[in-house]
């Protein structure tokens, strides 16, 4: 009986780093969700600041200034903008290695997984192929504009957002861009509030078919929200192109006409 006592602990200490290796898995799996949960909510906050372009230059030169800390500091403090866009930018690129572990890691793989999202035709696995192909766009087209913003953020304005999108070309950037991130965004949040149980109720099934209707209606109120938005931006832009780069003035800090 006492032979057998060190074999019988050596198997149980085997199990436990078994055990203690498989929490990592979970840990970075709750770590992706926690990432690509932040940077959803962001992703529409920040739709709503933009959009404020909207409402009139003014609104939209408020918003950009409030960021810059004018309001508290008495003068536009840029560098706050950037320290904010650097963290986005972090969350970006841990939450993008992160989601790399699920992504098919060579041209077989993806074979295999394309063909089983055609012959299954299950919506949820077709969403989450979807979220896999705007996932990889994103990580390109979001970290052009991210980094635009990181090092030029006295730029943001009515005037140098607008110049941006027309006068440096980058309108068709941001149209992909747009449908991009509301596309992955929307799936990612239905399939976390899914993954966890967030709202399972009584019927997980019916809760599921409500979230997913909810889902959708919310990727079309953000994707008109920012095709407006871009509009407004280029409309401005094209006027502004033969004065590209002047800053824009409030119009309480523009000078009287004179009489």
């Amino acid at each position: 009986m006492q032979s057998k006592l060190p074999a019988a602990t050596a198997n149980v200490a085997a199990r436990t780093r078994a055990v203690r290796k498989s929490i990592w898995p979970a840990r970075l799996d709750w770590i992706q969700s926690a990432s690509g949960l932040v940077l959803a909510l962001f992703m529409w906050v920040h739709m709503f600041f933009v959009s404020s372009i909207l409402l009139g230059k003014d609104a939209m030169w408020w918003v950009a200034r409030a960021f810059e800390g004018t309001f508290i500091f008495g003068r536009p403090l840029p560098w706050l903008v950037s320290l904010m866009v650097a963290g986005i930018l972090t969350l970006l690129i841990v939450h993008a290695m992160l989601a790399l572990r699920k992504f098919p890691g060579n041209y077989l793989q993806y074979r295999a997984i394309r063909d089983h999202v055609k012959d299954m035709k299950h919506g949820d696995t077709t969403l989450w192929w979807w979220q896999v192909v705007t996932g990889f766009a994103l990580f390109f087209l979001a970290s052009v504009h991210l980094y635009i913003m990181m090092t030029r953020p006295e730029t943001i304005g009515p005037y140098g957002s607008a110049d941006r999108m027309w006068s440096e070309h980058f309108w068709p950037l941001y149209l992909v861009l747009l449908f991009a991130v509301e596309i992955h965004g929307g799936i990612g949040l239905y399939r976390l509030a899914v993954k966890w149980g967030w709202f399972d109720g009584a019927d997980p099934n019916a809760t599921r078919k409500k979230l997913k209707t909810l889902k959708w209606a919310l990727t079309a109120f953000f994707l008109a929200l920012g095709l407006a938005t871009l509009v407004a931006y280029v409309k401005i832009g094209i006027e502004h192109a033969p004065r590209a780069g002047e800053p824009y003035v409030p119009a309480a800090e523009q000078s009287a006409p004179a009489k």
